[in-house]
């Protein structure tokens, strides 16, 4: 895995990088597609998939796309506040909230998105398919139902300001 850190605080993994080709009158039109995940470790990840003729055309499409499209993600004590299970098309996560010291247990796709927003103890299981866009998709949409339940659930309380 490696990161990259831009100016604007923000990091970036490539997570899959997929050839893709189109039969036209003219012959084979072959391009890329690139899923990339962006964060910055303090809460903040976004997914962009970027689709160009060349690689890094493609990286600069996902990279500035997951900065378009980043979400806040509650970090209570280090990892999630609770549990919380989704099952999205075909692929199906559960994120569970860990101890201290246990650090991120989680499969390649959600371990990604996790770390790079900043969760430092997670446990997590990847049920249903083995494919990775799916599967980072999937983490992104529980961690934004996550987020809203949370808020939701901090309101009906009455909690003012919570630490992080």
């Amino acid at each position: 895995m490696e990161y990259q850190r831009n100016q604007d605080g923000f990091e970036e993994e490539i997570v899959q990088v997929n050839r893709v080709s189109k039969k036209t009158k003219g012959g084979n039109k072959i391009g890329f597609s690139v899923l990339t995940v962006v964060g910055d470790r303090k809460g903040k990840v976004g997914v962009g998939l970027g689709k160009a003729p060349d690689v890094s055309s493609a990286i600069k499409k996902g990279v500035s796309l997951a900065k378009k499209h980043a979400i806040e993600v509650p970090i209570k004590n280090g990892t999630i506040p609770f549990e919380f299970n989704i099952k999205l098309g075909a692929a199906k996560i559960i994120l569970k909230p860990a101890p201290p010291g246990s650090g991120v247990i989680a499969g390649g796709a959600v371990r990604s998105v996790v770390s790079l927003a900043g969760i430092q103890n997670i446990s997590s299981k990847v049920l249903g398919t083995k494919n990775q866009a799916s599967n980072v998709y999937a983490t992104i949409e529980a961690l934004k139902r996550l987020s809203d339940r949370y808020k939701r659930e901090k309101q009906l309380r009455g909690v003012k300001n919570e630490s992080k």
